[in-house]
């Protein structure tokens, strides 16, 4: 029962902060709207306000939520945190001459330092000291740490469409919403549903910040609750999903699926 209350205190507190924050940072954009707002697919302008909403809602609903064990709120609080102020950076400030896991290791390999490379140093050891908190070992510490770091990559893959990365983050539900970091999963369900509203009238976006946070903290709900082999298979398929984003493109395939494209455009302008 603890942990239930947790859950709904974790999604209240955190889609309240994020919604909040969303329209605060809306309004101000604080150093100018030039350095906020982007373009999406469409040509719309859209402001980049989601991604430290996201970050900062998730963040207090972890924070405040009864029934988690010390440990598993300081995995929670510091990887929304961290990954939200690495991905903000590389939102506001990033350079865009390489993309993708590919683009930045072969940047790197030039002796180029990107933001994109950076952000990757610290989402992994956001993971890895996420998953040593909730691990009893050495060796599921590792796997869990690596499993959460392919979630926050993962999810900030598909946010290439409006809704579809907050769409795929309440897909989540049933697999978050249970385990001992339980309300660790419902802030980040609580901050996808507060933001999906503006995420598919094409007002805001998650970016990087957002993304990759809600990514990390759902790999992370899903490893304190995983045993060995089921880490190995989380972490098999993030990466296995990441590495064919190299090859092949997410969004051509969800449009050439039905029940994929239908769930993709629920909700969304035509």
């Amino acid at each position: 029962m603890r942990r239930v209350v947790g859950s709904l205190v974790a999604a209240g507190a955190a889609g309240a902060v994020a919604w909040l924050a969303a329209r605060k940072i809306g309004d101000a954009k604080p150093g100018g709207a030039e350095l906020w707002e982007r373009k999406n697919f469409r040509g719309s302008t859209l402001t980049l306000a989601a991604g430290p909403a996201a970050a900062a809602g998730a963040a207090a609903g972890v924070a405040v939520a009864p029934g988690l064990t010390a440990r598993a709120r300081t995995a929670g609080v510091s990887a929304a945190v961290a990954v939200g102020a690495v991905g903000l950076y590389d939102d506001l400030f990033g350079s865009t001459s390489s993309k993708g896991l590919r683009g930045h290791l072969s940047a790197l390999q030039s002796g180029e330092v990107t933001s994109g490379v950076v952000k990757i140093g610290v989402i992994g050891a956001a993971g890895v000291i996420g998953g040593a908190l909730v691990s009893d070992n050495v060796v599921d510490a590792a796997i869990g740490g690596a499993a959460i770091a392919g979630h926050a990559n993962l999810l900030n893959l598909l946010d290439l469409r409006p809704g579809r990365a907050n769409k795929t983050v309440l897909l989540h539900a049933p697999a978050v919403l249970g385990g001992p970091a339980a309300p660790v999963g419902a802030a980040a369900v609580g901050t996808a549903l507060a933001l999906l509203p503006d995420d598919l009238g094409e007002r805001t976006m998650l970016g990087d910040a957002g993304a990759n946070t809600l990514g990390a903290l759902l790999g992370l709900a899903l490893v304190a609750r995983e045993g060995r082999a089921a880490r190995l298979a989380h972490l098999a398929v993030v990466t296995g999903l990441t590495l064919a984003s190299e090859k092949v493109s997410f969004t051509k395939v969800i449009e050439r699926t039905p029940v994929l494209r239908e769930l993709d455009g629920l909700g969304r302008q035509r």
